[in-house]
């Protein structure tokens, strides 16, 4: 499947990129890049060995200036004894060349060698392992390669370099070689002057500088070995505790998404308090949540189309008595009907159709300070000017100015108080009074309505504000009202944090008293 990449942000391709690697790698490829940098120690070793190559020369190198002044006053009789012992006490082998290059004295000569090289094909395989494993640093640190070690045949001053240099620059010069073995071998020569005009050269084989390295390296790999068990250990420790409730969750998400939400108990992990135990406890609420909207809609859609068939049918009625009835005046009573069931019908059609957007509306509605003095004067004023309220009069006791301020949607705040009052109306017998208040209680604000209506009976206080309930006089105009003001009322004040409940009227007259509370907003004075 092909993966479309963005083309306007770079910065993103890294994104898309680490999102093709699980978490598990990822925790992996993080703590081994870690251990990667800790394994560069292996690198500065060669810098170590560097700085321990050049220290031996510059001692070597003063030890043959030493060694040169000894044979410069040494008796030419004493010559061959001292040139043995200096070569003892240094660990290494001493030359003497006369000015043409040919050999006159050897330590070896003169007595047995004080080191031996090693042949690599003899040695066992922790030995080539050892080799092996120098080369391949040395290639991947880009390290010099110092020159082979062969002795030269014939055994002449012109076949070491260093001593055209040391005598070029009348002066010690020193040289690094490689073994066989892979030691070092480190020379220095020096001219003599006062001793026939001759040479000195001393050759020794830097064995321990390598075994340090090595050791060094050994224990820096123990060291990392160990890390690197840790480290991984660690990161599957972490991977199984991050990954493994991850997947679960997003299982549990992918066959919510397939249509199976009723099925699926999305685990809550409630012995987890971090993170995922939150996001998990969230998907858990949210599935829930998704469930009930799924069983509201389902029981929506079964409310109206049973509420739509009602006027349906009694229409179907009505057009089929017009073909058969003659009577001038039951067509028209059959026409009235018809006429009272499409009103019927298009009232029914208005409330479901803002009953089905208000939860989507409130979601994206931009809450602002509302005064529900001033809204509720102007609806008054409204409905005054068209007639609406008929023979029932509406009382209202204005509350001062900034005292009852809540945070929410001016028009569907301006709805509730529409939707109730207007049941109040409906209720009240004519000339009954209705009641409003807007009160500042504590941290509240209370919208009470108040009528003179026969009251809602105790086990009906909560049914009244279902969809599509009705109980109304029988008087009150068939089909006149959807049965949805309520409920939209009662979702708009749920929308803004508040409560919708109906009570008997404090004076213990006829009548109910619906209260709206809603959360209050302090103004500044």
């Amino acid at each position: 499947m092909a993966t479309d990449l963005p083309k306007n942000n770079e910065g993103d391709l890294s994104l898309v990129w680490s999102g093709r690697l699980s978490l598990t790698r990822r925790i992996l490829a993080v703590n081994i890049f870690a251990l990667a940098l800790l394994a560069g120690g292996f690198f500065y070793l060669d810098s170590y060995r560097a700085r321990l190559v050049d220290s031996r020369r510059e001692q070597i190198s003063r030890e043959i200036e030493l060694m040169a002044r000894a044979l410069d006053i040494a008796r030419p009789a004493d010559r061959d004894s001292l040139l043995l012992s200096l070569a003892r006490e240094g660990n290494g082998r001493l030359r003497l060349y006369a000015p043409d290059g040919a050999l006159v004295a050897d330590s070896w000569a003169l007595g047995s060698p004080n080191y031996t090289l090693r042949d690599p094909d003899a040695e066992p395989w922790e030995r080539h392992a050892a080799r092996f494993l120098d080369r391949a640093i040395d290639a991947v640190a880009g390290a010099d390669r110092p020159a082979p070690y062969v002795e030269p045949r014939p055994d002449t001053g012109g076949a070491w370099r260093e001593i055209a240099s040391a005598t070029a620059n009348r002066g010690a010069d020193t040289a690094v070689r490689l073994a066989p073995d892979r030691t070092l071998m480190i020379s220095a020569a020096i001219p003599l002057p006062h001793v026939g005009r001759g040479t000195l050269l001393y050759v020794e084989n830097a064995r321990d500088i390598t075994r340090i390295v090595r050791a060094e390296r050994f224990r820096l790999g123990v060291v990392i070995a160990l890390v690197a068990l840790v480290s991984v250990l660690l990161s599957l420790f972490l991977a199984r505790t991050i990954v493994r409730p991850l997947r679960r969750l997003a299982w549990a998400a992918v066959r919510v998404r397939l249509g199976r939400a009723r099925d699926v108990e999305v685990p809550r992990l409630p012995s987890r308090r971090d993170e995922i135990g939150m996001l998990a406890r969230a998907l858990a609420d949210m599935s829930h949540a998704l469930n009930m909207r799924i069983d509201a809609i389902e029981a929506f859609a079964a409310d109206v189309t049973h509420e739509l068939k009602n006027p349906l049918a009694s229409l179907r009625s009505a057009v089929e008595g017009l073909q058969t009835v003659k009577d001038p005046a039951l067509q028209a009573q059959l026409l009235a009907i018809v006429q009272d069931d499409v009103l019927r019908l298009d009232r029914l059609i208005t409330d479901v159709a803002e009953a089905s957007r208000l939860d989507a509306q409130l979601s994206r509605a931009a809450f602002e300070p509302v005064d529900l003095g001033i809204l509720i004067e102007t609806i008054l004023k409204s409905r005054e000017a068209r007639g609406t309220d008929g023979a029932v009069p509406i009382a209202f006791a204005r509350p001062r100015k900034g005292s009852a301020v809540v945070r929410g949607d001016g028009s569907k705040l301006a709805r509730v108080v529409e939707n109730l009052l207007d049941n109040a109306v409906s209720f009240s017998p004519p000339g009954g009074l209705v009641r409003i208040d807007a009160t500042h209680t504590g941290e509240q604000i209370l919208i009470s309505v108040e009528d003179e209506g026969p009251g809602v009976p105790e086990n009906a206080r909560e049914t009244i504000f279902r969809r599509f309930h009705s109980d109304r006089p029988e008087d009150d105009g068939f089909g006149r009202h959807s049965g949805l003001g309520l409920s939209i009322a009662n979702t708009i004040v749920e929308g803004h944090s508040g409560t919708i409940v109906v009570q008997d009227r404090p004076d213990s007259g006829p009548g109910a008293r619906f209260v709206v509370t809603l959360p209050a907003v302090e103004t500044p004075a």
